[in-house]
């Protein structure tokens, strides 16, 4: 059991009386903690103690900012085992999964700490004696959304690079997965981050839909389903914010005859049942491209060897597991050949726990629900073409564009998929093509809304505005336009 989880407002825990929601272990379905319900009042009070911190932390040169970025990232590091197994607790990761996100969680506040090599800014003397500055200023109070799938890792996301720029955040974690969040503020109060420059309000939809409400908040991330980031983004940008919202995604692996048989093999299994298929880079959807029979036996036998329990993690919730379980028992029902079966999986000891086997369903057709959907579970479903322009598609088609990858060892198929792909994230021989830093995150078409990407250079524009500044002193310059 961890302590119940509380709102973090002001540099203070605290619960105000909210109704408050269990949050259990996926790997045993046993409760582990509380979770407050929250109120708008309790946002109010959180967007006020950011406002009273604002002023202070935005004229904090970014150089000393950063130092605290730098102490935090040690925390992280020293913390690690802690922190990964927190992770594992709340959100059913196997140990190894869990430890692999807090390590992103710290090269994520690594690329933080880099900001003053990137934000100083441009002066050019535009004309004689008259000088143009351009400098990156801090929007305010801002928010962020985050979702159960990666309860440290997608904070941090947002958390570092928002508050190295000069903001002061609120952070609404998911209120399946908390009590991470809390453990995150801990640190950074123990790094030395001021009081309300970082804060907590825990809760359900009302705490989403208050926070795209409030007059005082400036811009909010989100991460989480295609269908609630449509409903975050139209309503914080009619409410005058800056929005970034990812959705949902259906990313495609394009398997070439040409493809190493071991490698392709390895990395389709490993990105199709990774977290247990939760996360919006899983491999859901594979299409073989002419006669690839040999690949995908190997691909069946890599994924034989991955046991629930032993080295894949549970799923979310009992609701998660019933809800994949049914798009693998429609698509059989529809004709499609299930390879390897991961429904009804029981692990001895923890037969309260969510788990879903890993799953190869061959012969889908790209009309069938669990090709078109996302199914966010550790289930391959495999569609097949003639030749790349069909398989090409097959993936243009999706509404989605978070990723797609592509295996062969032809330069020029390559290509073709590079070009002609509508994903914003594209691999060639690589299952989850997720860019590093200070390459940025963030796919196409359903899979985001906004104009910037969420983390990497790219997240500077979402999180500051620039300021203009045009300086003339010398009277005696000549007169133009400028003057």
């Amino acid at each position: 059991m961890y302590q119940e989880v509380k709102n973090y407002i002001g540099g203070q825990f605290s619960r105000n009386g909210q109704s408050s929601m269990d949050v259990l272990n996926p790997q045993t379905g046993k409760v582990i903690s509380t979770v407050p319900m929250s109120t708008a009042k309790d946002l109010d009070m959180a967007v006020e103690a950011a406002k009273q911190a604002f002023p202070a932390w935005s004229s904090t040169p970014i150089k000393e900012r950063v130092q605290i970025f730098y102490r935090y990232k040690a925390l992280m590091e020293k913390n690690i085992q802690e922190l990964s197994q927190m992770v594992a607790d709340e959100n059913g990761k196997t140990l190894d999964e869990a430890r692999a996100e807090v390590e992103k969680s710290i090269e994520l506040t690594e690329f933080a700490c880099s900001l003053p090599q990137m934000v100083y800014g441009e002066i050019l003397e535009v004309s004689r004696g008259v000088e143009c500055r351009v400098e990156h200023k801090a929007l305010g109070v801002v928010a962020s959304i985050a979702p159960f799938n990666f309860p440290h890792m997608v904070p941090h996301w947002t958390i570092p690079n928002a508050i190295a720029l000069g903001n002061c955040m609120i952070l609404k974690p998911s209120e399946q997965v908390p009590i991470s969040s809390n453990r995150i503020a801990e640190m950074l109060k123990e790094a030395g981050l001021p009081d309300g420059v970082f804060n907590i309000v825990n809760g359900d939809r009302a705490i989403v839909e208050a926070i795209c409400d409030h007059p005082e908040i400036q811009a909010v991330s989100f991460v989480g389903s295609t269908k609630v980031a449509k409903i975050v983004y139209q309503r914080a940008t009619s409410n005058l914010k800056r929005c970034t919202a990812l959705g949902g995604a259906k990313n495609h692996l394009m398997v070439m005859p040409d493809a190493h048989p071991d490698m392709t093999a390895s990395n389709v299994t490993a990105s199709m049942s990774g977290c247990a298929g939760q996360r919006c880079m899983a491999a859901s959807a594979m299409v073989a491209v002419g006669s690839i029979d040999p690949i995908i036996s190997k691909i069946c036998d890599e994924a034989r060897k991955i046991i629930p329990g032993k080295n894949l993690g549970s799923v979310i919730s009992l609701e998660a597991k019933q809800r994949i379980e049914r798009y693998i028992t429609e698509a059989e029902n529809a004709g499609a050949k299930v390879l390897v079966d991961g429904r009804n999986w029981k692990v001895e000891g923890f037969e309260g726990g969510f788990y879903v086997g890993p799953t190869v369903i061959d012969f889908v057709t790209p009309d069938m629900a669990i090709a078109k959907e996302e199914v966010f579970g550790p289930v391959l479903a495999i569609m097949r073409a003639k030749d790349l322009d069909e398989a090409l598609a097959i993936e243009n088609s999706s509404e989605y564009g978070n990723a797609a990858s592509v295996f062969t060892q032809s330069g020029g198929v390559a290509r073709q998929v590079m070009e002609r792909a509508s994903a914003g994230m594209i691999g060639v021989n690589i299952g989850v093509p997720v860019p590093r830093e200070p390459f940025s995150f963030g796919g196409w078409n359903e899979s985001k809304f906004g104009v910037n990407d969420i983390t990497g250079k790219s997240s500077i524009e979402l999180w500051t505005k620039l300021k203009k500044t045009s300086v003339k002193w010398n009277p005696e310059g000549k007169t133009n336009w400028m003057s």
